[in-house]
């Protein structure tokens, strides 16, 4: 795979799980990394071990966002957060947060960062959603129509940017071993009646035919793919990393 020597990359929640390996993973190819994280500290851990550039950002106050200007070749979306409640119980602010750091900061850094890649002929935009972009799970509502709306606004940054050499794509995993599924555990055992030792079997790895979590660095690695040279013809996708699920 080429190296990305001279590319500047932005990935949001890069300072854990997924977004802490696309991190890693672009700086290993020669890329400039800026690692853009509500928790400053972790984001400036996470940096300094990169030697890239950390970003503390809270994605859900839109309004600081939206006169923002990004000079970036790639743009990783990745930051996420999970709440999971019937929707009789879901607390409208938590939907909306979930909105606004998965959907409409999305839309604002990709706003921000098209002007300079249009300029350059190039650009890659990555946008990590997931099986729950493509399906559904209950308990998941805000998730799953955060996740579907980044889908629809990463097809709609294709065709727009198609004819000045950016590529929006979106990556579709199953369930990734990070914080963030480890937090939902608790949740499911409680909606499900079951012990949290049976979430993983009972819950959250019946569908894939493979059983077990995807690893952070195969998203990473499909990331690199998706931003790379050999992906100029490759946009408006979703790559699905789910073991199988949504083959059924």
């Amino acid at each position: 795979m080429t190296g990305f020597d001279g590319r500047r990359v932005l990935v949001t929640g890069g300072a854990s799980g997924i977004g802490r390996a696309c991190a890693e993973a672009f700086a290993a190819r020669g890329a400039s990394v800026v690692v853009a994280d509500v928790d400053a500290g972790a984001a400036s851990e996470a940096a300094e071990e990169i030697g890239g550039e950390a970003w503390a950002v809270d994605l859900a106050d839109t309004a600081a966002l939206a006169d923002l200007t990004l000079d970036v070749d790639v743009l990783v979306n990745n930051a996420g957060l999970q709440h999971v409640r019937p929707i009789e119980e879901f607390e409208p602010d938590q939907f909306s947060r979930i909105i606004r750091v998965m959907l409409e900061a999305p839309f604002l850094l990709i706003r921000a960062a098209l002007p300079a890649m249009y300029e350059r002929g190039f650009g890659r935009i990555v946008n990590v959603s997931s099986v729950h972009g493509l399906q559904a799970s209950p308990f998941k509502s805000a998730y799953v129509a955060a996740k579907h709306g980044l889908e629809g606004l990463s097809k709609v940054t294709a065709l727009e940017g198609g004819a000045h050499g950016v590529t929006s794509n979106c990556i579709n995993p199953g369930y990734v071993r990070t914080p963030l599924v480890e937090k939902q555990i608790a949740d499911q055992a409680r909606l499900h009646g079951i012990s949290e030792a049976e979430v993983l079997p009972k819950v959250m790895l019946t569908e894939p035919a493979v059983k077990r979590l995807v690893e952070p660095a195969e998203v990473a690695g499909l990331a690199l793919w998706l931003a790379g040279e050999q992906a100029g013809m490759v946009t408006g996708a979703s790559y699905t990393m789910d073991g199988g699920w949504s083959a059924r």
